[in-house]
């Protein structure tokens, strides 16, 4: 069965993706350096991208190329009712790690929809591991379709189909994580939560009239730089500026934990340019 096979490539490449995953995690821990200062926690960004070109190039492309060839080349499928009873353990065992992915996701997904969460979340392995769970049990029950309709039909290119339709689920996955994978390389600001924490930290700050602009980016998924520009009281000499900084810093870094490094400029009263 040519859709049998895109699942055993299937499951094989998602072996491979959680080594990668797991190299990405080590990666990012390292001490940073001065080639790069701000650390290496985008390392798990490029691996998780690196899991969703795997995911379309060794799962998706195999197994359309595999399923085209079995609409072009039918053959009688071996073993039907073996490959059937490995299908329907696969898809029981599937559901649990299903499971175990979305009890782990749901803390961190608030009130979004899941579709929400994929396409918003900072951490990359949650959605990631959520999306090829999703993948693999409905690439299992499309291939066990393939194989019932072939067998009772008795046109084997129904299992080609259900190949195809594998590979083409793969591929949709594949570029759902790439795009977010890519935006996430290039740099995506803090969540809405964090802004509004972080803003209302610097407002509420002693001496700050004015918060003129904020900017945040994602340095990885537990470590957002911070860049403030903010109007002090003019009264503030040079002592109290300082103290005002540290203070912003110090409120900024309780609100947010993961706010490093934070840097915040003082601005003229004329100077609410961003």
């Amino acid at each position: 069965s040519s859709a049998m096979l895109a699942e055993a490539i299937h499951s094989v490449a998602d072996v491979s993706n959680q080594a990668l995953l797991l190299l990405g995690g080590r990666r990012a821990r390292r001490d940073p350096t001065p080639d790069h200062p701000f650390g290496h926690g985008r390392e798990r960004y490029f691996w998780s991208f690196v899991v969703a070109l795997v995911l379309f190039f060794v799962g998706a492309a195999f197994a359309i190329y595999e399923g085209i060839e079995k609409v072009r080349h039918p053959h009688e499928i071996d073993g039907a009712g073996v490959a059937a009873v490995i299908l329907v353990a696969g898809i029981l065992l599937e559901s649990w790690s299903l499971r175990t992915a979305v009890v782990e996701a749901r803390p961190y997904r608030g009130n979004q929809s899941w579709w929400q969460f994929v396409l918003r979340s900072r951490n990359p392995e949650l959605p990631v591991v959520l999306l090829e769970d999703v993948g693999a049990m409905a690439g299992l029950v499309l291939a066990l379709a393939a194989i019932g309709l072939a067998e009772v039909t008795g046109e084997p290119r129904w299992d080609g189909v259900g190949t195809i339709s594998i590979g083409l689920l793969l591929g949709s996955i594949a570029i759902v994580l790439a795009r977010e994978m890519h935006s996430l390389l290039i740099g995506e600001s803090a969540d809405e939560a964090n802004l509004v924490a972080i803003s209302s930290a610097v407002s509420s700050a002693s001496g700050v009239l004015e918060l003129v602009h904020l900017r945040t980016q994602h340095l990885g998924p537990e470590q957002i730089l911070v860049g403030a520009r903010v109007i002090v009281d003019p009264a503030l000499d040079t002592a109290g500026v300082a103290a005002t900084i540290d203070n912003v810093e110090r409120l900024v870094k309780t609100a947010v934990p993961s706010a490093h490094p934070i840097y915040v400029e003082v601005a003229s009263g004329h100077d609410r340019t961003s």
